[in-house]
This record gives C-alpha cells, sequence and structure tokens, in this order.
C-alpha cells in the first residue's frame, strides 16, 4: 500500500512560487488584511459595507493600514470586484493613499517578476487609477513602473508593459505635464526602447513611441535639458527616423526653436547626465546582480556570475543593445569606495571588458565604445568625476596582455571619434579627451600613458596616429616591455576560466614567444632617443646596439656609468638614455632570474648582466658621493620605463658577493623612484616577482619577512621595519604561490631557527587578515604559525574575530591547538564569550575537551566567570545591541555554553558538573538572577538545587538524594564532607579561596555519580 502524498502547500494568489518556496512573507501579510475586509464586510451590502469598514479604519493605525492593504490586495487578486474595492479605498484612507503607493513601490522593486499574470494586469489598472485621480505621489510610482521595462527585451510581457504604461502617459498628458521629472525619465525611456523596436510587427508601437517624445520634446525641452549629455547619445541613435531627423536638424541649426534659453548642443553635450537617469534603464534585478558582482565578488571567481548573467539578460540578438545601458550604468553609477577599490573585489573594468569582448554585433560593439568613452569627448575636471573616466583607461592597460585586440580596437576609437563624433566641435572634444587622459594622470590612475600608447603589441599604424594625436603623452614614449605600467603588473582576465587565472606561468610564456619576435624585427625602435644624446653617449649607445656579446655589452656600460659620473653629464639626456638601456636590454628582464641549480658560481654568473653593472657601482659608493644620487636618479628613471628593475636589483644584493650588507641601497633606491615609498616600491616589485619567477619570489618574501620579523638581514646589517599590515600582504603573495613541499620545507626552517615569519606582537593582526584569503592560503598560514614557538594566548583573542559560517578554516586549526593546551583563565574567557548558536559546536567541543582532561582547572576558571559577570550591573540586552563587531562575553553566554555542556555530556560518566565550585557558582547565580533565566536554565540550576539540599541532610541520607531527585538523570553528586562549607551564604565569594580538600573527597565518590547515571 503506498503511503498517502504529503499535503501540497496551498498557492498563493499574488505570487508564483514552487512547492519548495517558503511562503512569502509580504504576501502572507497582505493575504491575513484580505481576511480582516472581508470578515467585516461578508452578508453586508455596500453600503454597510463601507460604513464597518470606516468605523474600523478609525480606531487606530494599524486598523487603517489593514483595511486599506486589504482593500489594495482585493484590487491586484478580484479584477471583477476592483471598481468598487477602489471606490471603498478612495473613501476609507486617511493618508492621501500613501501607504498604498509605499507598497506599490516596494512590490515593483522586489516582487514585479514575480507577480502572477492577473495581479501584474491588475497593478498597472491600479496605477492608471491613481494618476486618473491626481494621487500626490502617482509620478513616483510611474517612475518606479518605467524601471521596470527592460532595454533589449522584445518578449510578450515587456512590450505590453512598455506599451501599458505608454498609454497611461499619452490619455494623462495635462497631467504628466506637471511634473518636470516625469517629463525627462519617461523621454529618456522612450527614446532608449525606441531602438528595441524597429521591426515590422513592432512599428506601431515604436511610432507612438516616437510622437510622445518628439511631443514632450518640442513642448518642454527645457525639462527635458536636465537629462544631460546623454539625451543626445539617445537622439543620435534614432535620428534617421523621418520625425526625429526633423528635430535632430533643430537641435543642431537652430536650437532656439526649441528653446529660447537652449543656446545649442554644445551645453548639453557639456552637462553631466545625473546618476537616476543612467539607473532607470536598469530593471531592480539587473542593478542588484551587477551591484553584488562589483561588491562582493572576488576578481577571477566572477565567471559564474557572469555566465548568469548572459543567460538571463545577455542571450538574444536584440539584447545586443543592452550592453550600452550596462555601461553607461557601472562608468556613471557604481563609483566603489577605496577600500572596496584597494581589495580583490571584482573591478569595475574587468566587467566591462568582460561585456566587449562578449558583445556579437558590430553596431552594439561600436555604441558600447561610445557609451565607455562619452563622458571623456567633454570631460571637464571641475564637474565631472574621475570615476567616470576610470574605466576607459583600465579596460585598456589590462587588456595589454590578455587581450591586446581589445586595447587596441579601443585606442583606435579614441583617436578617430575626436574627428568625427561632431566636426564642428572637434577642438572640444580634443580638450575633453585631452583633459580626460591629463586627469587620470593627475590622479595617479596610471603613473605614465606612454607604456600603453606607445607598446609593440599595437601595430605600427595605431602607433603613428597615437603620437600624432597625443604628442603631449608619448615624448619621450616609454620603451616596450612586458610590464606595461609601474604600478600594476598583474596579468589580467575578464572571464576566462580559474584554470587560466591560476596557471599564469604557463600561459604566460606561450604568449610572449610571438611578441619577442615581434620586437627583434624592430631595431629602430630607439632612434627617437639617440637624437636626444649628446654624441659621445650616443655612441656608447650604439656600440651595446651593434654587438650581442654580453662581456662587451659590460664593458661598454661600465663606460655609459663613467660618463653618467662625470661632472659635466647633462641629466636632461637621462630619460632619453634610459628608454635607449631598458629597450637594448629587454631580453634581460624576459623569463626566470634564479638559476636551475643554485650554486655560488651559478649565482656569480646571474649577475654579470649589463644592467648589473649600475648595480655594481651604486654598491661600492658611498651615500655622500656626489655621483651616488646622480646614479641613483638613473635607476629610478630607469624603473619608470622597466618596472622589473625593482626585484632584479633586490635579487642583485642578495646573490652578489659585490653587494655583501648592502641591503639598505634597496630602501635608497624606492625613496628615489617616483613611488617614493619603501613599502609601495617592494610591495609592487614583489607582485612583479610573483607573475615572472615564483621560485625568486619564494626565497625574496621568505628573506623579507624575517627581516621585518626581526629588524636584521641575514648580514646582521639593521633592515627597517614596515608595519604589521605589510607583512601580511607579503605572506599573502607567499603562501598564494608555495605548493604543499614549499610549505613543509619552510616549516622545518622555521623550526631550526633559520627562518622567523611570524613576531609575537604582530602576529595576531596578521592571523586576522588572513581570514579573507584563500582556504589553503590560510592553512598554509597557520601551519607556519604553529612552527614557531609563539603562545596561543597571544593570538586567542582572534576568536572574537571568528564566526562559524565563515571562517571554518581558522577555527579548525585553533580547535585542535586548544586541544593540546591546559585552559588557562583568558582562554575560557575568549571561548565562552562566543554567540551561542545550534550549529557552532565549537565551544562545546573544547570544554567537553577541557573537562575530560583538566576538569579542576576549567572548574575553577568557570566559577571565576560566572561569579565575576554575575557582580556586574545587568547590561545583557545593551550589550546585544552593541555597535561593537567583537563578542562580548555576559552571563547568559556562559550559561547557555553551560547548559550546552551539560547537555553533551548527560550520556557520559563525566563529574564535571558534581564539582563544588560548579556548583557553589551556580548557586550564587540563581540567587540573584531573574525568574525569565531560572525558567530558561532550569536544569542547570537543578544542579545548584540539589547541592543546597545535600548541605542540610545528614551525611547517611546523601546517596539517596540523586537518587529521589526527578532530575536525577543529570548525574549530580554532591559533596560527601561539607562541615567548613555549611557555614557559608551562597551568595559569597569566599569561594576562591577554599581549601580543595573536600573537592578531592568528592571526586573520590565517584560511584554516586554513577548510579544517578
Amino acid at each position: 500500500m503506498e503511503p498517502a502524498p504529503a499535503k501540497a502547500k496551498p498557492q498563493g494568489r499574488l505570487l508564483v512560487s514552487t512547492p519548495l518556496d517558503a511562503k512569502d512573507e509580504l504576501e502572507e501579510r497582505l493575504e491575513r488584511c484580505v481576511g480582516i475586509v472581508q470578515a467585516l464586510t461578508n452578508g453586508l451590502s455596500e453600503r454597510e459595507a463601507n460604513d464597518a469598514l470606516t468605523a474600523n479604519v478609525c480606531k487606530g493605525q494599524q486598523q487603517h493600514e489593514e483595511v486599506c492593504l486589504g482593500l489594495f490586495t482585493l484590487v491586484l487578486m478580484e479584477p471583477a470586484q476592483a471598481q468598487r474595492c477602489y471606490r471603498d479605498l478612495t473613501l476609507v484612507n486617511r493618508d492621501g493613499m500613501n501607504i498604498v503607493l509605499v507598497k506599490i513601490n516596494q512590490i515593483l522593486m522586489e516582487k514585479f517578476l514575480k507577480l502572477q499574470d492577473v495581479p501584474r494586469t491588475q497593478l498597472v489598472w491600479l496605477v492608471r487609477e491613481l494618476v486618473k485621480s491626481g494621487v500626490i505621489g502617482a509620478d513616483g510610482v510611474i517612475m518606479t513602473l518605467l524601471k521596470q521595462i527592460a532595454g533589449g527585451d522584445i518578449s510578450t510581457k515587456n512590450l505590453w508593459l512598455a506599451e501599458s504604461v505608454l498609454d497611461i502617459l499619452l490619455d494623462q498628458k495635462e497631467w504628466v505635464l506637471k511634473s518636470g521629472m516625469l517629463i525627462a525619465m519617461s523621454v529618456y525611456t522612450y527614446l532608449r526602447l525606441i531602438v528595441d523596436h524597429g521591426v515590422p510587427n513592432l512599428l506601431p508601437l515604436r511610432q507612438k513611441e516616437v510622437d510622445f517624445c518628439i511631443s514632450m520634446l518640442r513642448e518642454k525641452f527645457m525639462e527635458c535639458l536636465i537629462i544631460g549629455r546623454d539625451l543626445v547619445r539617445l537622439l543620435q541613435n534614432v535620428a534617421r527616423i523621418p520625425e526625429m531627423e526633423l528635430l535632430w536638424r533643430d537641435l543642431l541649426h537652430n536650437p532656439q526653436v526649441l528653446s529660447p534659453q537652449f543656446t545649442g548642443i554644445l551645453q548639453l553635450l557639456t552637462a553631466r547626465t545625473s546618476r537616476k537617469f543612467l539607473a532607470c534603464r536598469l530593471t531592480p534585478d539587473m542593478e542588484t546582480k551587477l551591484l553584488f558582482m562589483t561588491s562582493r565578488v572576488r576578481f577571477g571567481q566572477q565567471k559564474r556570475y557572469q555566465d548568469w548573467f548572459q543567460r538571463q539578460y545577455l542571450s538574444t540578438a536584440e539584447s545586443q543593445s543592452l550592453r550600452c545601458d550596462l555601461i553607461r550604468y557601472i562608468c556613471g553609477v557604481v563609483h566603489p569606495s577605496n577600500e572596496v577599490l584597494s581589495s580583490d573585489i571584482l573591478p569595475r573594468w574587468a566587467i566591462i571588458g568582460w561585456l566587449l569582448t562578449t558583445c556579437t554585433s558590430n553596431v552594439a560593439a561600436s555604441n558600447a565604445k561610445l557609451a565607455l568613452f562619452y563622458d571623456w569627448l567633454f570631460f571637464n575636471p571641475e564637474k565631472d568625476s574621475i570615476m567616470n573616466i576610470e574605466p576607459a583607461i583600465l579596460v585598456m592597460h589590462h587588456s595589454m596582455k590578455p587581450h591586446p585586440a581589445i586595447t587596441a580596437t579601443l585606442l583606435d576609437f579614441m583617436c578617430r571619434i575626436i574627428p568625427n563624433f561632431f566636426p564642428p566641435l572637434e577642438s572640444q572634444v580634443r580638450q575633453g579627451v585631452f583633459n580626460s587622459l591629463n586627469f587620470i594622470m593627475e590622479k595617479r590612475v596610471l603613473a605614465h600613458l606612454a607604456p600603453l600608447f606607445d607598446n609593440p603589441k599595437l601595430d605600427r599604424e595605431l602607433r603613428s596616429m597615437l603620437r600624432e594625436r597625443f604628442p603631449e603623452f608619448c615624448s619621450p614614449p616609454s620603451p616596450p616591455t612586458e610590464g606595461n605600467g609601474c604600478y600594476d603588473n598583474t596579468e589580467a582576465a575578464f572571464s576566462d576560466d580559474e584554470e587560466e587565472v591560476n596557471n599564469k606561468g604557463k600561459k604566460r610564456e606561450f604568449r610572449f614567444h610571438p611578441i619577442k619576435e615581434a620586437v627583434m624585427e624592430e631595431p629602430a625602435d630607439i632612434t627617437p632617443w639617440l637624437d636626444q644624446l649628446d654624441d659621445t653617449m650616443k655612441e656608447k649607445v650604439q656600440q651595446i646596439q651593434k654587438t650581442s656579446d654580453t662581456e662587451t655589452q659590460c664593458e661598454v656600460m661600465q663606460e655609459i656609468v663613467d660618463l653618467i659620473l662625470e661632472e659635466d653629464f647633462d641629466t636632461e639626456q637621462m630619460s632619453a638614455l634610459a628608454s635607449c638601456l631598458a629597450e637594448l636590454f629587454k631580453d634581460h628582464f624576459r623569463g626566470e632570474v634564479l638559476p636551475e641549480e643554485i650554486t655560488e658560481e651559478s649565482l656569480e654568473e646571474s649577475v654579470c648582466k649589463p644592467v648589473c653593472l649600475i648595480f655594481r657601482n651604486l654598491a661600492t659608493m658611498q651615500e655622500d658621493n656626489s655621483g651616488f644620487s646622480v646614479l641613483l636618479d638613473m635607476l629610478a628613471e630607469l624603473y619608470q620605463k622597466q618596472p622589473k628593475i625593482g626585484y632584479h636589483l633586490l635579487y642583485y644584493l642578495k646573490a652578489s658577493k659585490a653587494a655583501n650588507g648592502k641591503m639598505m641601497l634597496y630602501e635608497s633606491f624606492a625613496q628615489a623612484t617616483a613611488l617614493g615609498d619603501l613599502h609601495t616600491c617592494l610591495m609592487m616589485d614583489m607582485k612583479a616577482c610573483q607573475e615572472d619567477d615564483v621560485r625568486l619570489l619564494y626565497a625574496h618574501g621568505c628573506n623579507s619577512l624575517t627581516e621585518q620579523c626581526i629588524n636584521v638581514s641575514p648580514c646582521e646589517e639593521t633592515f627597517t621595519p614596515y608595519e604589521t599590515l605589510r607583512s601580511g600582504e607579503l605572506l599573502n603573495m607567499i603562501v598564494a604561490v608555495i605548493d604543499s613541499m614549499q610549505l613543509q620545507e619552510l616549516m622545518c626552517h622555521v623550526m631550526m631557527g633559520n627562518l622567523v615569519m611570524f613576531r609575537k606582537d604582530s602576529v595576531l593582526n596578521i592571523l586576522i587578515q588572513s581570514l579573507d584569503w584563500e582556504t589553503f592560503e590560510q592553512y598554509s598560514t597557520w601551519q607556519l604559525f604553529l612552527a614557531h614557538s609563539i603562545p596561543l594566548e597571544t593570538i586567542i583573542p582572534i576568536l572574537q574575530h571568528l564566526k562559524y559560517k565563515e571562517h571554518p578554516e581558522a577555527l579548525s586549526c585553533l580547535l585542535l591547538q586548544l586541544r593540546r593546551e591546559k585552559p588557562s583563565e583568558e582562554m575560557v574567557k575568549m571561548v565562552l564569550s562566543r554567540p551561542c548558536h545550534p550549529e557552532d559546536q565549537f565551544t562545546t567541543s573544547i570544554l567537553r575537551h577541557w573537562a575530560s582532561k583538566y576538569d579542576d582547572t576549567l572548574g575553577e576558571h568557570i566559577k571565576a566567570q560566572l561569579i565575576k559577570n554575575n557582580n556586574q550591573p545587568r547590561k545583557r540586552q545593551s550589550l546585544r545591541s552593541s555597535s561593537s563587531k567583537l563578542a562580548q562575553l555576559t552571563l547568559e553566554q556562559i550559561l547557555e555554553h553551560l547548559d550546552n555542556l551539560r547537555l553533551s555530556l548527560s550520556n557520559t560518566k563525566n563529574n564535571f558538573f558534581t564539582q563544588t565550585p560548579i556548583l557553589q557558582a551556580l548557586q550564587h547565580v540563581q540567587a540573584s538572577c531573574d525568574e525569565a533565566h531560572k525558567m530558561r536554565f532550569s536544569d542547570l540550576f537543578a544542579l545548584a538545587e540539589e547541592y543546597e539540599d545535600s548541605q542540610s541532610k545528614p551525611p547517611k541520607s546523601r546517596r539517596k538524594a540523586p537518587a529521589s531527585s526527578p532530575r536525577s538523570r543529570k548525574g549530580v553528586a554532591p559533596p560527601t564532607n561539607n562541615e567548613e562549607e555549611s557555614g557559608s551564604s551562597s551568595a559569597s565569594e569566599e569561594e576562591d579561596s577554599k581549601p580543595k580538600a573536600p573537592k578531592r573527597k568528592r571526586k573520590g565518590s565517584s560511584a554516586v555519580g554513577s548510579d544517578s547515571d
């Protein structure tokens, strides 16, 4: 016989749901309100029903809200009763329909996609009636409804919504004209939608939209002017439609026809578009998903989110036009905080790059590029924001390696848009683009543009065009290098698989081979710089260019260094000389630096390169030597052209015998660079090293960490210590690239005393930083910590930062380490301070372990915490509501954890809860706590009651007490000797100094506890 099927969950009438979905709270509330209204009106005539509803709403605010929401919900669910319910609603409401407007906006923003067909139709009908009635605030509802019309979507439901809202606007035109913002928002929306409705079967709808927009633009142009420059962009897209073409001509050649205050198209183009217009072309669901990606998703883990977004919104041919809306929204609305910008959260440029690389339509791709650069064309630093132009330059910068075609097409577009956007305003467009590039450098988005504009990956024609258009940013152009910027050498990717992101070394080598060949075919690359050198220096540089023999190049390089150190050296040619050297020695910066087999000979051979002559001369000079600063400036200039010079200098100082004891030279070099800061320079060099040579990073990073922790280098020279945060960054770089064998090797070096990676005063902050790292990185960090001999109490406060769902790595490592420790008072306090949660077993598990091995010690510590917290003023509620992010130890928390421990030990023979200190502490707490706590922890306090009873009974009857107790299952055994304790009050604090002899006696009588069990 088959079992009866489970009773199906009743399907609501408002929202679409599946049997697995929980009942929606909003739907439940609205249905309850419907029940209240029906209970009031069942069996009554219309007049009597109205009187009953009116009488009910007069009782108070709650009744008014329930009746209004009940009638509102009936309008949505019962089309046949909609007219009567709306009439009743207008009669009984007392707040100008405010409660209804708020609820409509909530449904539109949160539940519109889940609405069933009938409620959706009725909702639009209700909005129409509100507009007809002239309800104040209805314009806001219309604007929210406009936001639900998706761009790039010609599905039946979306077209119905677009036409329905348009009909409301056309029918109630006089009402529309009273709201300037509604005019602008509706014109912006339908100008954008016209592009999607060009297919033959949608031409009637498109004509209605064109007529509406023309009407509003001609009658209320100054209201539409508040849209700003994006109004021109939308009009350009529809300018070929005959009616729009006439408007476009007036806009260009006869602006006074539109409005006497309108001076011309330049007035529009120089006005920045408000965020509210850019945001209105994304549905709430799209907006939520984009904001999630730009605030919660880590860079490198975005592919599945992008795939979902692609399937949901960008999978059809007509949806390609949506890319412009998304790019304009990202540039103009999504402005991350500095904290997000400096984190590993998915950056804006990566999303835009993904939108560009996945575009399948040439027209859509062209429009998308215009959307990206649109704020550049008339950029004014005093009015516009750097955040609007930042994504475009970063897309080009970061695409140079993984997607050079994207960078090339964007640079080409930027050059060609200047003369072609609007020829009469070419000079203004040129100035706008110049302002953008200048502001980008001023704000240090990129330190230099020459590496981007004159990169060998770009074809010769494009590079020539860039030099022609932007000579200010290409003179002198930067040498072609693998690292296309001084500040970020990180391999970028838009939506590649994680395997591609994590295996950079293998793929980089593959990609670099054709680049190397292409560069070698351009021997004339240093010609522009040669002309800026004097004859002697020019001759030496040409000698290096003509020979490929390393020894000869080293000899000539020493001669160049000697020329630089001469008193009459012209420092103005330093930049050109650095460009030449970076170009000539670019092969020295390719591939791995550290030899495969590390010996003294191989290390010395690896630093016998021409560029190392600069390092060697600096290492042998005194800082007060006049030539030292000149040569250091030369090295800093070379660093701007070739960012890899930094970690090559670090390697030289470690590997060369000639540089032994000269580690301070790197600090002088860092201060001489444009970065001007040791930490920033070191981090950038380590990141570049991480990309090129993981083995070298492993060596560099461990040495640097040791120097930071013990403040001396391996050669016993004082080294400047860094802040704790900076040690954390460096450690993260190391654990991000090591494998399990290298981890074990590091642990061995730590345990032998050869390596110090943590310092006692900074280890806690580093471990807190590591909570945001990847799982393997966290486990590696904890293994390295455990290899040090740092007391666990040093880092036990980290427990206050750990959440059981978010930090399982740290909790599991801590749990195993605490298991080996004898509990101290601080440990017990921190363990008890963790919030109680049914799924978080951390506190219970470690307390149970301690109770089995160190019951005496644990009992004393818990007693101390109970009495201490019981004697403090009761501030439990204020602590719970505190804005502090760290856990606060409260009496209630201790009792909750003890109760969980009691339940965990209930089926064992453990006698932890028979200890005198625990029972006395519970008795102490019970005497002063309120009834609510006594009820909540009744089983726990029962132990104290039994202990109190045992004090007044003869010793011979004590064995029977547990058996006769209704709570004998707790396994409580009272002490057998209480003569010294019987005179003490239950609230006394003298227990701390009590002798432990009675407790030992009691422990000996564990049989009583066994019987009770």
